[in-house]
Parts: C-alpha cells; structure tokens; sequence
C-alpha cells in the first residue's frame, strides 16, 4: 500500500511517498482504508524529531471505512472515524492508505460530509471534550472562559459547551470575530490579552477556565477561576 513516511527528520520535505506493507488485524482491531485525515500539530513536531514517541507513519486519526474486522465488532464496509490508540505512536498511523487500530478507538458515523471535512473532526472534538468534561467536569449553567476561542479546539470547546447549556465568554485577538463566537453561542465576547481582568467586572471569577493561549497567561487564567472551579492549560497558541 501507499504511505506517506517521515523518511528523517525535517521539514514538510522530509515526508514521502513510500510502498509499505498492508497492516494484518487480529482480534480487537480494525482495518480502516482510509479516505482522508486530519493534520495535527503534534505530527509537525513528530516529523522535526520532537517528540519522544512517534511512528514513521505518522497519523492521530483518520476516516474511512472498514476493510476487515476479526472480532465483527463493526461490520465490514461501515463509514467510520479512527483516533488515537497509539496512531501515529506505538503504531502506524492515519497517513497510509491503510491503518489498523483497537476497536475502543473506532467510531461508526452516519454523515454526507465530504470526507476531506469529516477529517478535520475526529481529534479536535475528542481533546476538546475531554477538556471540557473528563478535567473540567463542566455542568449546565456553569460560567466558563475559553481563551483563544476561535482555534480548532477553541471553537469545538464553545459547540460543546453551548451544548450543554454553559455561560461562556469567548477571547479572540480580533474584534472582527467576536460576530463569529457569538453566532457560535457564545454568551460575551472579549479582545484577548494579558491583562484580561480589566475586561471583567471588579472581582468576577469564573467557574472553569480553558486556557488555550498557554503560559502567557497562565497565572492570570488562575486568578479568573473561582475558590473551588477549575482552569485547564490546553494549548500554547501564544507561548
């Protein structure tokens, strides 16, 4: 099968087009020929030779359809999205023509989104999901704060959270999108910067922060969370 491989590390250049082997399934994995995937900022610094664990087939996820099941979990031929399990890591990943995966990391979806669109989901919404609900624990009516909103997984975080009825304040770099986070559910919108709080009412705080920008703000995303809520650092867009 084709496989686009990290053939040393380096720039974009140093990915190329390979003839490898087929991956074989055994009971509890999944072949998936796949049809698109995403491309994600950790692949970038698994290619430069920064990352302790990383594949020569690089790869976090993938969509496609099942080529072959041993166990019959997921039926032959089901559209499916594949991520994590080690893609990319311990294993091959979604950059092959092929790519075989545990079963626990395989979703079915019923979807008529182009596949090149479907790619772009699977790994944005699970890490913001987990943000909001594994280490957050966000609850219906809860106020929270996502800075860097309109990232990736800053605005997969507002979908969820608007979702599941929380209050959130969406930050941006740009007055120009705050039009674009409230039509998205946000609640309010502020210009992003390290000195946040004056944006705020005197001695607000609130219930959750995501902070997405990174150490920049880190201790300020602190003193905006509440005795008893919880700030997530999930990004470094800002340093």
């Amino acid at each position: 099968m084709d496989a686009i491989v990290i053939s040393k590390f380096g720039g974009p250049e140093v990915l190329e087009i390979q003839k490898v082997s087929k991956p074989e399934p055994v009971n509890g994995e999944v072949l998936i020929q796949v049809f698109a995937f995403g491309v994600n900022h950790a692949e970038m610094h698994m290619r430069k030779g920064e990352w302790d664990e990383w594949n020569p087939i690089t790869g976090l996820e993938c969509v496609g359809v099942v080529a072959t099941c041993p166990g019959g979990e997921v039926e032959v031929g089901t559209k499916v999205a594949g991520v994590m399990g080690g893609m990319g890591r311990s294993r091959p990943g979604g950059y092959g023509s092929f790519v075989n995966i545990p079963v626990a990391n395989v979703v079915s979806v019923k979807t008529e989104l182009p596949w090149e669109y479907l790619a772009a989901i699977p790994e944005v919404y699970s890490t913001a999901y987990s943000c909001l609900f594994t280490v957050l624990d966000l609850q219906p009516g809860e106020s929270l704060l996502i800075r860097g909103s309109t990232s990736t997984i800053g605005q997969a975080a507002l979908h969820l959270a608007v979702d599941v009825g929380a209050r959130v304040t969406a930050t941006t770099r740009r007055e120009a999108r705050f039009s674009f986070v409230k039509d998205m559910g946000a609640a309010d919108a502020k210009l992003e910067h390290k000195d946040l709080r004056s944006e705020l009412p005197s001695g607000f705080k609130f219930d959750k922060v995501l902070n997405l920008i990174g150490n920049s703000v880190l201790l300020e995303s602190i003193g905006l969370t509440r005795a008893g809520g919880r700030m997530l650092q999930a990004g470094w867009l800002g340093g």
